[in-house]
């Protein structure tokens, strides 16, 4: 099970300090997770700019230029936060039974340590 999903908050915990313009300390939602390179996209974090190549659509309209996208990040240089207190916070996991159509199964649920609160 993957501590970082998409749609967590979490915060940046390793780069340059924002007044150096630098990334460290900011918050966003993840916007997809690559389990395979362990790197995460982040809202509003790592811009880049990416110069694409001048072409037609079928309509007439002109593509391309130069725009700005978030770049991946390391899952290690990102903390989640817990969503109560708005701080980071680590993940740990509880096991639960689960009754369903009368079938029990036992589901882990992730949970701030800080806070003991579901995510």
């Amino acid at each position: 099970m993957a501590k970082i999903k998409k749609g967590d908050l979490v915060q940046v915990i390793t780069g340059r300090k924002q007044d150096k313009g630098g990334d460290r300390g900011k918050q966003g939602k993840v916007l997809s997770v690559n389990p395979e390179t362990n790197r995460v996209v982040v809202e509003g974090v790592n811009y880049t700019t990416r110069h694409t190549k001048v072409g037609q659509s079928q309509r007439g309209t002109k593509t391309g230029g130069i725009e700005t996208i978030e770049a991946p990040i390391h899952i290690s240089n990102v903390a989640l936060v817990d969503p109560s207190t708005k701080k980071t916070t680590k993940v740990g996991y509880r096991v639960e039974e689960q009754a369903k159509d009368g079938v029990k199964r036992t589901v882990r649920v992730r949970v701030a340590k800080k806070s003991g609160k579901d995510l």
